[in-house]
């Protein structure tokens, strides 16, 4: 657990490439849960509440909006998307044959 006086001490170019890193195990940490292979469910919750000391302090700081856009597409980018053309597809080619 980090604590959000040593967060503070930290540079925001610092902090946002910790909360880009905390992001990106939290992606893989919820895809081995969902794949069955991790069942430590509090090693997720204290990463979440970190990532959000992490721009807490970010947001105490005032980070300029570049900076914090960059951990907003982070997050988009880590977010499953959804391909429903994909069925539509496979069904065309079906019916093709």
């Amino acid at each position: 657990m980090i604590k959000a006086d040593k967060l503070r001490d930290l540079e925001p170019a610092e902090l946002v490439r910790q909360s880009q890193d905390a992001q990106e195990q939290l992606f893989r940490l919820r895809f081995q849960m969902g794949m069955g292979q991790y069942e430590g469910l509090k090693k997720y919750r204290i990463l979440r509440k970190d990532r959000a000391r992490l721009l807490t302090v970010l947001t105490q700081k005032g980070v300029t909006a570049p900076a914090a856009a960059q951990v907003k597409a982070i997050e988009a980018a880590a977010e499953p998307k959804k391909k429903a053309g994909l069925f539509k597809r496979f069904t065309r080619e079906k019916k093709a044959k």
